[in-house]
């Protein structure tokens, strides 16, 4: 899944896009590097980070959906306004990224009024908070149990579980202890029965282990990757598409399995 951030404040470093058009450069450069998802963003949730409105995160979103969907690669909308949500699926969305779970009232009908996947995402708290003081008595066992709970409720709400994406929100709410315990233990969210996603790429957890800037951690990121991929991740969320893409391929010609492509 090769990301598009089309804020202004992206903490990865790969955002600033002043239009539409160069973020579509942008994300064709990924299709181009081997992504199978691409993932639109238009609301920066780095912690920190403030609301944008939704006529903002529309004017971001939509002309680059509208232009993407009309290819051959699903195209995913990472937003958390139910509005939205509804007006992407209409344009073509193949899938909703939500950081806060289809918890926003009306985010679960419009998911369920459709036939797109839906990923369900772990947060402690929120953009603006979150970092502060994350705690857990284990991590683990916390981040599974939410997310076993939502995609129960997805599913009693009328969601094929075939659509249900599980991400456990590395970053979000979490110290690095968290984190890498989480990916540690990734195999564990396969109990939920979705598919898992994992997050990773270029973040504040891959800075501390390595001292590195964000611009400078793609080594870190695919490394991170490649672990997730081993632990049971069946989508990688990443900046670096070539590189990671790379570095999958020596997995599975060294494992004979490895990583396999289930979009």
């Amino acid at each position: 899944m090769g990301v598009v951030n089309f804020t202004p404040d992206s903490f990865s470093g790969d955002g600033g896009f002043t239009t539409p058009q160069e973020a579509l450069v942008h994300a064709r450069r990924l299709i181009d590097e081997g992504a199978d998802i691409i993932d639109i963003g238009g609301e920066s949730t780095r912690p920190g980070a403030g609301d944008v409105t939704t006529a903002e995160e529309r004017r971001r979103v939509l002309p680059v959906l509208e232009q993407l969907a009309a290819g051959a690669l699903p195209v995913s909308v990472d937003t958390r306004k139910p509005g939205l949500m509804r007006e992407a699926i209409a344009a073509g969305a193949s899938m909703i990224n939500d950081i806060n779970a289809l918890l926003e009232p009306g985010a679960m009908e419009a998911v369920a009024a459709s036939d797109v996947a839906v990923c369900l995402m772990h947060k402690q708290g929120t953009p603006a908070d979150m970092q502060l003081n994350p705690r857990y008595e284990d991590v683990v066992a916390e981040v599974l149990a939410f997310l076993s709970g939502r995609v129960e409720a997805v599913r009693a709400a009328g969601v094929a579980a075939e659509r249900i994406v599980v991400d456990p929100g590395f970053g979000f709410g979490k110290t690095l202890e968290h984190n890498l315990e989480i990916l540690r233990r990734l195999d564990r969210f396969a109990a939920t029965g979705a598919a898992v996603l994992a997050g990773i790429s270029r973040k504040a957890m891959l800075g501390a282990i390595t001292g590195r800037r964000v611009g400078e951690r793609v080594h870190a990121s695919v490394a991170a990757a490649l672990i997730a991929a081993q632990n049971g991740a069946r989508i990688l969320r990443v900046h670096d598409v070539a590189a990671t893409r790379d570095a999958l391929a020596v997995l599975k010609a060294v494992t004979g399995d490895g990583f396999q492509n289930d979009s």
